[in-house]
């Protein structure tokens, strides 16, 4: 179990350029998220895949407890919160212990773990302050983000939470379903959690390339077959911002057969084309933040001798 959760290394390039991070939903796990049942190949770590294609990049995966109950739990609010500590935490530490704490991010999300990316990017740019200063690098260093399934839009409280009765039913097996209506209500805190990151997100957004997919087949949802996360849920329609539907329901969009399968190319193509560009931006950026931050600790120095 400890193995599923924390930063795990799945390629490295001789010399990066880049650290793509990839980080699953809910019911998920940092490998089999990525990796298609048949042919148990994971298009992140297969080296006539993603490595080939990004041979100049290191590709990371973040593991976390992402069961119901630890995602919509009656703490949601509390736990994503939690994950996005631990992923800024976990990313820091690994990032400085390759000496490459300016390198550049790009984070490739399925479904609920772009909330927990989300929310991590928000808590890492608040964390200026001089001692935690270093918790500040991982927003400096993202260039871009790949949302896949992960559901945006939460103008409508109760629109979210048939969303996560959705996931429920099609990513979690009935065995583990609670009888007693806990997990039902649930749900509405877990809706307000969702709407509650992504209005903490939006004035971030600017400083980031993103790029939404969405799921354009249904879902086996027990029942009846539906989308799990909406088109105009994942993919709003923004200024400055890629989208794209994936031929694929919600639990597959997150996996390729081969390189020739229907949807890498645009994937793929989208994280070689932001590494094109994210040395340069990323390093001008590390410039301003670094002198912003000379700049707060000039003026606290002089606050302590008033």
């Amino acid at each position: 179990m400890a193995g599923q959760f924390g930063i795990q290394e799945l390629f490295r390039a001789e010399d990066p350029v880049i650290d793509i991070v990839a980080v699953h939903g809910l019911n998920g796990h940092p490998i089999k998220t990525w990796t298609t049942k048949e042919t148990q190949r994971s298009w992140l770590a297969d080296k006539d895949m993603l490595p080939k294609n990004m041979n100049n990049a290191r590709i990371l995966s973040f593991g976390y407890d992402a069961s119901v109950t630890a995602l919509l739990g009656r703490t949601s609010s509390d736990t994503i919160l939690q994950h996005a500590h631990t992923l800024v935490a976990e990313l820091v530490a690994d990032r400085q212990l390759e000496g490459a704490m300016s390198r550049p991010i790009i984070f490739v999300c399925h479904s609920l773990g772009g909330i927990i990316v989300k929310r991590a990017l928000a808590y890492s740019a608040s964390r200026t302050s001089k001692l935690i200063q270093h918790l500040h690098s991982v927003f400096v260093s993202t260039y871009g983000i790949l949302f896949l399934g992960t559901p945006h839009h939460g103008s409508d409280k109760a629109k979210l939470a048939s969303m996560s009765r959705r996931m429920i039913d099609a990513l979690v097996p009935s065995k583990v379903l609670d009888t007693d209506g806990q997990l039902l209500d649930a749900l509405d805190e877990g809706s307000e959690t969702l709407q509650n990151v992504t209005d903490m997100f939006a004035p971030l957004m600017k400083n980031f390339r993103i790029y939404f997919f969405w799921e354009q087949q249904k879902s086996n949802l027990k029942t009846s077959y539906g989308y799990v996360v909406k088109e105009y849920s994942a993919a709003p329609i923004l200024d400055d911002t890629e989208r794209a539907g994936l031929p694929y329901d919600h639990s597959t969009m997150c996996k390729f057969e081969s390189s020739k399968a229907p949807g890498y190319s645009l994937v793929v193509a989208a994280l070689m084309n932001y590494t094109l560009n994210a040395p340069g931006i990323i390093a001008q950026r590390w410039v301003r933040a670094t002198e912003m931050l000379k700049v707060k600790r000039a003026i606290e120095a002089e606050e302590l001798l008033q």
